[in-house]
C-alpha cells in the first residue's frame, strides 16, 4: 500500500493512475486492473470523457469504494457557478458515485471571476458532493487568491512536475498555504527514457528510469499520477518504495530542470 500525503484533512496516497488520454474498454479495464494491484488513487477529469469508464473499472475491481481515493476536474469552460455545478453532478452521474475524494478547478479561466468558481468549488464540497477540493495549474499568486476567496480548506495544486521542469516556486506557494502537490506528466511523457543522467542511475540501481524518476518525486513527498494503459507498466510504475536515492543523486537530477522545461502550453 502506497503512504499517504495530509493536507488540510485530506489523506492523498502518494502514487496514483493517471487516466489522460485513456478511453473505453481499456481504460475501464487499466482501473479495475491498477485497484486490484493495490493502486488507491485514480486521476480524471470531464475533459477525458472517461469518468463513466473509471466508475465501471472501479466497481468491477470489488475494492470498496471507500479504500479508493477519486478525484475529478472541472474543465475551464465551466467555471461560471451554474456551469460549474452542473459539470460536477455530470461526472458524478458519470463515475456513478455519490461523491468525489477530490474535486479541482482544472485550469483557471481568466474571463471568469475567480472568486465566483472557488465559490462554486467550495459549495461543492458544502453539499457532499466532494469530500475533499483544490485547483490545477494554479501559479503562486493564483494559490493566494484561491486561498483568500475560499470558504473551505484547499488540499491539492495539480501541476506538470518532472526532473525537467523547475516547479520549485509554486511547489513552496501551495505547501505555504496546507495545499499538497500532485506532479502531472511525472516522466515528461516518456522523454526520460532518452537521459544520460536518469539512465545511468537507473543502471547503477538496477531499476528503470521510470523507477529513477518516480522515486525522485515522491521522494520530495510530491503525488504521482503516472498514466499507462499497460499492466506491466502499473507494477514498475508501484515499485518505488523500497529504495531511496542519496542526497547527491537528487542533487544531480534537480539540476536537470529549467523554467521553460514544461511539455504543456
Amino acid at each position: 500500500m502506497a503512504p499517504v500525503i495530509e493536507a488540510n484533512g485530506a489523506r492523498i496516497p502518494l502514487i496514483g493512475l493517471g487516466t489522460w488520454d485513456l478511453r473505453g474498454r481499456s481504460c475501464a479495464r487499466i482501473v479495475e486492473e491498477a485497484i486490484k494491484l493495490g493502486y488507491r488513487h485514480i486521476d480524471t477529469a470531464a475533459m477525458y470523457s472517461n469518468e463513466a469508464e473509471v466508475g465501471e473499472g472501479l466497481r468491477a475491481s470489488g475494492i470498496a469504494r471507500d479504500e479508493v481515493f477519486i478525484t475529478t476536474k472541472v474543465w475551464s469552460s465551466n467555471l461560471r457557478a451554474r456551469d460549474f455545478e452542473r459539470s460536477t453532478r455530470d461526472s458524478i452521474a458519470k463515475l456513478k458515485l455519490s461523491n468525489v475524494d477530490l474535486l479541482l478547478i482544472h485550469w483557471p479561466n481568466p474571463s471568469v471571476p475567480l472568486k465566483e468558481t472557488v465559490g462554486a468549488l467550495c459549495k461543492m464540497k458544502k453539499e457532499g458532493l466532494a469530500r475533499h477540493v483544490g485547483v490545477s495549474n494554479f501559479t503562486p499568486d493564483m494559490v493566494e487568491d484561491a486561498v483568500k476567496f475560499a470558504t473551505e480548506p484547499l488540499v491539492n495544486n495539480q501541476i506538470e512536475c518532472h526532473p525537467y521542469f523547475d516547479q520549485s516556486k509554486t511547489i513552496a506557494a501551495s505547501r505555504k498555504r496546507g495545499l499538497s502537490v500532485t506532479a502531472y506528466s511525472p516522466i515528461a511523457r516518456g522523454r526520460i527514457e532518452r537521459d544520460a543522467v536518469l539512465n545511468r542511475i537507473a543502471k547503477a540501481r538496477s531499476r528503470t528510469t521510470v523507477q529513477i524518476c518516480l522515486r525522485y518525486l515522491v521522494q520530495q513527498n510530491l503525488i504521482v499520477i503516472p498514466k499507462t494503459s499497460r499492466a506491466e507498466r502499473l507494477k514498475e510504475n508501484a515499485a518505488i518504495f523500497d529504495f531511496e536515492l542519496t542526497p547527491a543523486e537528487m542533487k544531480e537530477i534537480a539540476k536537470l530542470a529549467s523554467p521553460q522545461g514544461n511539455i504543456v502550453s
